[in-house]
């Protein structure tokens, strides 16, 4: 999975370091025990297996192993904190622009942090800034997206679907079509992510 990223990306900071698991308690959780030791600035840590991985308000967040994206990035942000207000939501428009590039398929956000179509979630952000006073440690991202799942049980049943379910419904274009046929290709949705995320922070002298 590591290597199949970097053949997409196209960033000089933003997962240059790439800390892949094959399965994990949590990307957050491993991702905050990285950052307290300081790693690189940038650093992605994905999983293809999350056992607790955690969203918003303490929820749990629910994830087929090897069907879909989990991962956080570690930021060591050199702006001020007040440049943070609207991150969440700006990293969801980032995932909106990245999935429509890619599919010609546009996913709604859910202020500030779920992404949705039609009603159904089908990811969310956890954004979590550690601060020393005024000053920030860093950032974390945390980032869950529902992607060649198929099948949901439990509470999420009625309420959650992935990008596979969603493109196999419609055919308006031909890259419609042919991502329908197979899985999606889950290390490009992040590499493109990736990429569009650092023009994003440069910009916005977040790195």
């Amino acid at each position: 999975m590591k290597e199949k990223i970097r053949i997409n990306l196209k960033t000089e900071i933003i997962a240059k370091n790439i800390k892949y698991f094959e399965k994990t308690n949590s990307t957050q959780l491993v991702a905050k025990e990285m950052a307290e030791e300081k790693v690189e600035n940038g650093t992605l840590v994905i999983t293809n297996d999350q056992e607790n991985g955690l969203g918003t308000h303490d929820r749990k967040w629910y994830s087929e192993a090897g069907k879909n994206i989990m991962f956080t990035l570690i930021i060591y942000p050199k702006c001020d904190i007040k440049h943070l207000n609207t991150i969440t939501v700006d990293i969801a428009r980032c995932i909106v622009v990245t999935i429509e590039k890619l599919y010609d398929f546009k996913l709604e956000i859910k202020h500030p942090n779920d992404l949705i179509y039609i009603g159904k979630k089908v990811g969310g952000i956890l954004t979590q800034i550690v601060t020393n006073g005024e000053k920030i440690r860093y950032l974390l991202i945390g980032i869950g997206i529902n992607i060649n799942q198929e099948q949901f049980e439990g509470e999420i049943k009625e309420t959650a679907t992935s990008l596979k379910i969603e493109l196999g419904k419609i055919g308006e274009s031909t890259r419609v079509r042919e991502c329908a046929k197979g899985d999606l290709d889950r290390e490009k949705i992040v590499a493109e992510f990736c990429n569009l995320f650092e023009e994003y922070c440069i910009q916005n002298k977040i790195i």
